[in-house]
């Protein structure tokens, strides 16, 4: 009996999420390919453009034909494609993140930065930085997951206070709330230990420090946290349709929130710990993937990820054109587009609710 409605529950998940507005799998494979494709050209030429312009000739020789005494070979194994790499991990970590928490809180501008979850998590890296300078990688990295954690309960602590219970526009604000104090605490930690300079790239977000031996500790906890994400990707689904749907096809609400919880604070505090606090790809990326391949998050991940890649390598592209041969902040230019994506899907939401 338990197993005939276990099975009548499956199947009316199922045809709830195998509607047309839910998924759009030939869509959603057409956009793989595609931005798999768009990905790899990206990838290209953020290793050939920076101060020094190099041919793809010579950066196709300098990866499969490797020679140390020729100096652009150098620039590139050493600098250009650690930097690359870490822009497509780190766009697929806050894409993500972002998508998981617009899933799970069905709050559309659900997104790390927004949430206070990025300042968080470099509030505990200025702390490293000012009070523990000898610190490796892989501790400065753990701190920055504390600080997420530490932001995400006091988001949603804060949020819960209300009788009406936490609504997008509670969660946005208690966001910003918090974002705004541990912004004030880390500016604060860097002027009074004289490290303003310092930490200043973290503050702006990039990905031009990014070195092999701190790829080498971010790849296997980005990797994890993708997979994690595509695993727990149906409970997503289900959730993102509300909570009586969700009970009543048996979902385990808290299990799947504790989990996805764990997986955004994996994403987003890795790629802060390597590009400081990125705002807005989390918000922005999620949006475009469900507008191509419907609300399937089984699709919408996959798509998140490729997606955020591609964002911030042809971000990190740009910051280096724009005033070259110096470079711009690659979270300003995403604030030039994230913002006012911000402010229509507040707009929308607050008519929704009025």
């Amino acid at each position: 009996m338990l197993k005939k409605l276990k099975s009548e529950k499956e199947s009316e998940t199922e045809r709830l999420i195998s509607q047309p507005i839910y998924r759009r799998p030939r869509m959603a494979i057409f956009v793989l390919i595609i931005g798999m494709l768009v990905l790899i050209v990206g990838l290209m030429l953020s290793i050939s453009v920076g101060a020094v312009n190099i041919p793809l000739r010579t950066v196709w020789d300098a990866i499969f034909h490797y020679n140390s005494n020729i100096t652009e070979h150098g620039i590139i194994q050493e600098i250009r494609v650690p930097r690359a790499l870490a822009d497509i991990l780190v766009g697929a970590g806050f894409a993500v993140a972002g998508a998981i928490m617009q899933g799970m809180t069905r709050n559309p501008m659900a997104d790390s930065g927004i949430l206070g979850i990025n300042a968080g998590a470099i509030f505990m890296v200025a702390i490293s930085f000012a009070f523990f300078p000898g610190l490796s990688y892989n501790w400065m990295m753990l701190l920055s997951f504390i600080g997420a954690a530490i932001s995400l309960i006091l988001v949603y602590g804060i949020g819960a206070l209300s009788r009406k219970g936490m609504t997008p526009i509670r969660l946005v604000l208690a966001g910003s709330a918090i974002s705004a104090l541990f912004t004030a605490l880390s500016e604060g930690v860097a002027i009074y230990t004289n490290l303003s300079q310092d930490i200043a790239f973290w503050f702006a977000g990039g990905t031009a420090g990014a070195k092999w031996n701190q790829l080498e500790i971010i790849t296997p906890w980005i990797l994890l946290g993708l997979i994690c994400a595509l695993l727990l990707s149906r409970s997503i689904t289900i959730l993102s349709l509300g909570d009586e749907i969700a009970k009543g096809l048996g979902q385990r609400m808290t299990i799947v929130r504790v989990l996805g919880a764990l997986i955004v604070l994996i994403l987003a505090g890795v790629s802060v710990s390597i590009a400081g606090p990125i705002s807005f790809v989390g918000l922005v990326i999620p949006h475009i993937a469900r507008l191509l391949v419907g609300v399937d998050y089984r699709w919408i991940i996959p798509c998140s990820a490729i997606l955020g890649g591609i964002l911030l390598t042809v971000a990190d592209i740009g910051a280096r054109m724009i005033n070259a041969p110096f470079e711009s902040p690659i979270g300003a230019l995403i604030a030039i587009l994230g913002v006012p994506f911000f402010l229509y899907v507040a707009r929308k939401e607050g008519r929704n609710l009025s």
